[in-house]
């Protein structure tokens, strides 16, 4: 290749004016005075940012006179940086802020931290938070979560869709005060007159539907009451609140609460005060007779004949100042229930086994929850299960049949949770019909009322399991369920080949909560 061709050396002196024509600012092409009036859109921008020259002239050919700037984005190379990941993942942000100081910067800074996912980072500041001001969370939340200063809006007392059997008490609820602290005792005598309304005609000038019920007789709506609590004492309760009538019945019909009291059906005569099985089920010994329905002693069956054996008819419930009718009676007496069971549920944590090179916020907690059902049956047997099996996989599965030792370890069938199932009795302290002062005091050498004796099987034939708990409710209301919780008094091992009681730890566990099972009925 020849270096002294003069049509390559005429080329590259080309090339190299035509690269400074273009590296050169060009002067704009009118300066007259329409530059001088804006003499900052000519400074403003950046000549790296400019358009090239050749472009400017073109659109100035356009329209003559008018200079056009190119727009800057001075800001460009900053959000790139600022969108560009760094090594770790984590933004190339500057971190302008301070270290936390005090003890609600350190509690912010840990919740901050904490929605981020960065658990070991918030668990140093939650402990140096609380190191600083022990009462750092109310100081967090008053200042992030102040009680509201505006009042709630009441509620409307007659809304449009409201049947026509409510009464209407806008007249006198919201503005006489005497009439809100009114009790239910004293509303209920004001409905003793009140009948039972039909339904409003569906359309103007339409005929009403009619109400069969409001014209029964009281005694046959009495008999249809007694039915309906018998089959269903929450669906008993709950027609009250369809008018005034129905509530009034409900709230003072005493023969229907005497009768519920003295049934079988949720009454006490279901309720054992003493054993009427075995541990497994059995039947007592012949010299062990008892009859549930008295509380004099065993049956002397030697002295007795079929002609003289009465037939075991439940004696008469007495009141007392401390169930003055058979309605608080059967509301406040501590009693067991059988269309549900109850649930204990537990939980707890511990640490786990860390890693020797491993940090200690690192360290492993294990959160161990574990379930305790207990369902008590009609004949005094019950069925007492300890599993981590959650109640809607277990409760449809406590029944009698279940309670048998051919579940194979290995199998997957829903009922093989029964397994490891205990078999056991039940009865409760005091007596049946006992005169009592208070509801929770011993009379006449009777334990006080109101606890829950089970005996159970061990997980070995020489043991035996035995718990004492006492029944609770868990509303403080006058109107709340009651004997609804089941708390525990204590919980022992019996060795039956050596004699030896031994008491188990409660720390633990907590109480039975009662819940309904409609699969299971009346309990029958």
């Amino acid at each position: 290749m020849d270096v002294n061709n003069p049509d390559l050396e005429s080329f590259r002196k080309q090339w190299q004016e035509e690269v400074t024509a273009r590296s050169r600012p060009k002067a704009p092409r009118h300066s007259g005075d329409r530059a001088q009036t804006h003499p900052e859109k000519s400074t403003a921008s950046k000549p790296g940012n400019a358009l090239p020259p050749c472009e400017v002239y073109e659109q100035a050919e356009v329209e003559p006179g008018i200079v056009i700037s190119a727009q800057a984005y001075d800001d460009l190379e900053d959000k790139e940086d600022a969108r560009r990941l760094g090594i770790e993942g984590s933004r190339d942000v500057p971190q302008t802020a301070e270290e936390p100081k005090s003890a609600l910067e350190h509690y912010e800074k840990a919740v901050e931290r904490e929605d981020q996912g960065n658990l070991g980072d918030s668990v140093n500041l939650y402990r140096k938070a609380f190191r600083l001001d022990a009462n750092v969370h109310s100081v967090y939340k008053k200042k992030h979560f102040p009680p509201s200063t505006t009042k709630a809006k009441p509620p409307n007392p007659n809304p449009s869709d409201a049947p026509v059997t409510v009464p209407n008490t806008a007249h006198h609820s919201l503005h006489d005060p005497s009439a809100r602290s009114t009790s239910i005792s004293q509303l209920i005598p004001a409905c003793s007159t009140s009948t039972i309304l039909a339904s409003p005609p569906p359309t103007e000038g339409s005929q009403s539907p009619p109400c069969p019920i409001a014209n029964i007789p009281f005694e046959t709506l009495v008999q249809i009451l007694r039915d309906t609590a018998i089959i269903d004492v929450a669906s008993f309760a709950r027609l009250s609140l369809v008018c005034g009538r129905l509530a009034y019945l409900v709230a003072t019909e005493d023969r229907i609460w005497h009768r519920l009291c003295h049934g079988p059906e949720f009454g006490f005569a279901a309720m054992h005060y003493r054993w009427t099985c075995t541990v497994a089920g059995n039947e007592l010994p012949a010299s062990c007779g008892y009859s549930s329905f008295t509380s004099d002693g065993p049956l002397d069956i030697s002295t007795l004949t079929l002609e003289h054996i009465p037939p075991p008819t439940p004696p008469l419930l007495s009141l007392s100042p401390a169930y003055p009718t058979y309605r608080s009676m059967l509301h406040r007496r501590p009693r067991v229930r059988f269309n549900g069971c109850y649930i204990s549920t537990v939980n707890y944590h511990r640490p786990g086994v860390s890693s020797s090179s491993s940090s200690t916020f690192t360290s492993p907690i294990f959160i161990v929850t574990y379930y305790r059902y207990l369902r008590l049956f009609r004949d005094g047997t019950c069925v007492s299960l300890l599993t981590t099996v959650e109640p809607v996989d277990v409760v449809h599965h406590l029944t009698k049949e279940n309670m048998h030792g051919h579940h194979n370890r290995e199998s997957t069938l829903p009922s093989a949770v029964m397994r490891h199932a205990l078999r056991g009795r039940w009865k409760l302290s005091g007596s049946l019909n006992l005169d009592r002062t208070a509801p929770s005091a011993g009379v006449d050498g009777h334990s006080p009322e109101g606890q829950v004796h089970v005996e159970t099987e061990g997980v070995d034939p020489k043991y035996m399991y035995k718990m004492v708990l006492e029944l609770r409710s868990t509303g403080r209301e006058s109107g709340s369920t009651r004997n609804n919780k089941l708390i525990w008094k204590g919980f022992w091992s019996h060795n039956r080949l050596t004699d030896d009681w031994a008491a188990f730890g409660l720390k633990n566990d907590r109480a039975f909560f009662w819940s309904r099972v409609k699969s299971y009925g009346t309990g029958c």
